[in-house]
């Protein structure tokens, strides 16, 4: 029988657990997030997210299995995220996950967060096929990179300053709407008037293929402390801001296809979900023959499956180990995954 890997995710502020089976796919998952326990304080708290990931983790273990119909002696390997994320978020899911497989007598192995979200599309069906280009829009990160297989990533550009995802939620912030604030932004956008305020598109015509969002949010910064603060013109601001990001991460995308020669492109990581990002790349990238895979939805915030997948397939490729000593690695550049220990 195919072997079931066990996900473990907790970069953050989402708890995420997950069962994956080679030649049958995802067997179960479960997500607890915190966005309730971070919203009064307008952002994640690290000692409080550590807390949390303690509390619900083994009860999400148990809750995973149990949808999957299984017990633990079934488990084959255990996958977890040791980095990049906070400290000590990273420690819970790290140690829970070396205990139980030292419990077990089953090989470990620590998965890099990124990559779990690289290689989230691949669950989707149809799935992309390597190679092929992929644009991660995930936290503190947006790159383009090119992917000819699982761990063979070559970075094409990436955010000299703040990431796209930053961009979204600091911008929310100077417009007074809730943690978390991209997707509250996105939301406010679509009552908002087009063309009302132009927004800078930094490094759009910069002739390579990273990314800087720092001046669009200082941008923003002056038009709110210009303009009235009445529900309209937050709107108007949203529209403007959303549409100067996504006109950036459509254009860098259509060039990092047209330099490669290739057709695919993959986008991942949060800022992933947002409706008219996908809209506007299914539509430019279709027109020249291009196709773009998404993960689904509740697999584009962090989640237990794509570190249950990337596990898998690492795992069958006899990258585990039974020595059960681990790091953590905060900060982790994706280009460095072979270099973690």
């Amino acid at each position: 029988m195919s072997k079931i890997t066990l996900g473990i995710e907790s970069s953050c502020d989402e708890t995420g657990v997950a069962l994956y089976q080679m030649g049958r796919g995802l067997l179960a998952h479960t997500l607890h997030s915190q966005i309730a326990l971070h919203s009064e304080y307008g952002g994640v708290v690290p000692e409080l997210a550590s807390r949390d990931h303690v509390r619900h983790i083994t009860p999400l273990i148990r809750q995973t299995l149990n949808l999957a119909d299984l017990t633990l002696p079934q488990i084959d390997g255990i996958a977890y995220t040791q980095g990049p994320g906070l400290g000590g978020a990273l420690l819970v899911g790290a140690s829970v996950a070396n205990a139980l497989a030292r419990a077990l007598d089953i090989p470990s192995i620590g998965i890099h967060h990124l990559e779990g979200h690289l290689l989230s599309p691949l669950l989707a069906d149809p799935a992309p096929e390597f190679p092929f280009i992929a644009l991660l829009v995930s936290g503190g990160h947006t790159q383009l990179m090119r992917v000819n297989g699982i761990g063979d990533y070559i970075l094409l550009g990436e955010t000299l300053d703040d990431a796209a995802g930053e961009a979204f939620d600091k911008s929310a912030k100077l417009l007074g709407l809730d943690y978390p604030g991209g997707p509250e932004l996105a939301k406010l956008a679509t009552r908002g008037t087009p063309g009302k305020f132009k927004l800078p598109r930094p490094m759009l015509n910069s002739g390579d293929l990273d990314f800087s969002f720092s001046g669009l949010k200082t941008a923003v910064l002056t038009l709110t402390r210009e303009q009235p603060q009445d529900e309209q013109t937050r709107a108007d601001i949203a529209h403007a801001t959303q549409e100067a990001i996504i006109d950036v991460l459509a254009h860098k995308a259509r060039v990092a296809l047209a330099q490669s020669g290739l057709s695919q492109l993959v986008v991942a990581g949060g800022v992933g979900a947002n409706r008219l990002l996908r809209e506007r790349l299914d539509v430019e990238i279709g027109k020249r023959g291009g196709k773009v895979f998404y993960p689904a939805m509740e697999f584009c915030t962090d989640n237990g499956a794509m570190i249950a997948f990337a596990g898998a397939l690492r795992l069958d490729r006899h990258e585990g180990d039974k020595n059960y000593r681990f790091n953590i690695h905060p900060r982790w550049p994706l280009m460095d995954i072979g270099l973690k220990n």
